[in-house]
């Protein structure tokens, strides 16, 4: 039975949360967390989908059916995925996904983009239609804007092309981002996770209607975030740790002024601080999920057991992660 197997990496937001929405920059490594999608032939249904991480055991729609209505929430990106790559690329045959995550999706880590991309990727190679980086890339970006109505892509990005990546959002929904990959050989962090699950898309949309009540202020702390940005590329590609500390720091500072970080997200960063650590902050959208610290290799212990001390839990990944592969 034809089958086909691709992953793709999990993602950790270093800077620029939030602004990147607003077409800012931001920079992104890819995490050797993976998840996996197989796609092999299905004669009984279009489209069937087992993914147990999510408790999705027998899903299915037929042809008529895929994409439309309320869509299952724990479906939503893998269906509207495949209703989107047929949309561009019509077939004939039917076809069963098994989705696997190494990760939870609580993480906050971008489960969902990875998700879509491995699919995507997967989908490419089963029908025999050459799916070059970019074109991932549209069309993996449309599918998370049907599914969240908002979308600034970095995950995408961080899943495709994997590494650390400068990113820039693009301008309209058909254009191209800007990906630049950075020459980084370590990031020496500790990752702490609240427990707490974010709703990323009620998050960025209430830095939205602060931004519409506020502009004028909202816009500046975007700047300042973007010279944040600008200033830990360099010190990133330099690896000058502890300018990049500092600036994870300052960071946090202007995300707590957007009003996105939390009690538990702050407990965790005062506790690594105190531990040592060169400087931290939240890690994407904010209100729960993970934080980040930069700690010498000497402290990254003690910095990992002052963040347990306050409820925290450690997430061991790698950074620079490879990024969307076959597996098969």
């Amino acid at each position: 039975m034809h089958k086909v197997k691709a992953s793709a990496p999990g993602k950790l937001m270093l800077f620029g949360e939030h602004s990147v929405v607003f077409g800012h920059p931001c920079l992104v490594t890819a995490v050797d967390l993976r998840l996996s999608v197989t796609v092999e032939e299905n004669d009984e249904h279009f489209f069937s989908l087992e993914a147990p991480d999510l408790a999705l055991f027998d899903y299915h729609k037929s042809r008529q059916e895929l994409g439309q209505g309320n869509l299952l929430k724990a479906a939503s990106f893998l269906e509207t995925c495949l209703s989107f790559f047929l949309q561009r690329h019509p077939q004939e045959h039917g076809v069963k996904v098994l989705s696997k995550n190494e990760f939870t999706s609580s993480y906050g880590l971008g489960s969902s983009s990875a998700s879509t991309v491995a699919l995507a990727k997967a989908l490419g190679e089963f029908y025999g239609v050459r799916l070059d980086n970019e074109e991932l890339f549209d069309l993996c970006y449309q599918v998370v804007l049907s599914v969240q109505g908002v979308a600034s892509g970095f995950d995408i990005a961080a899943a495709i092309w994997g590494g650390t990546l400068y990113y820039v959002t693009p301008k309209a929904p058909a254009k191209q981002p800007s990906v630049l990959p950075l020459a980084i050989d370590e990031l020496p962090l500790v990752v702490g996770y609240t427990g707490i699950k974010a709703d990323t898309a009620t998050l960025i949309r209430k830095v939205q209607a602060a931004y519409s009540e506020n502009q004028q202020q909202i816009a500046s702390i975007f700047e300042q975030i973007s010279n944040l940005v600008e200033q830990a590329r360099s010190a990133l590609t330099a690896s000058d740790f502890a300018k990049v500390g500092e600036l994870m720091t300052a960071n946090q500072n202007l995300l707590r002024q957007l009003q996105v970080s939390s009690s538990e997200l702050e407990n965790l960063i005062v506790a690594s601080l105190a531990a040592g650590a060169l400087g931290a902050k939240l890690s994407g959208a904010g209100g729960g999920d993970c934080m980040l610290a930069v700690a010498k290799p000497a402290q990254s212990a003690a910095v990992a057991q002052a963040i347990a001390s306050v409820s925290g839990k450690i997430i061991e990944v790698k950074t620079n992660a490879e990024g969307v592969r076959l597996e098969n």
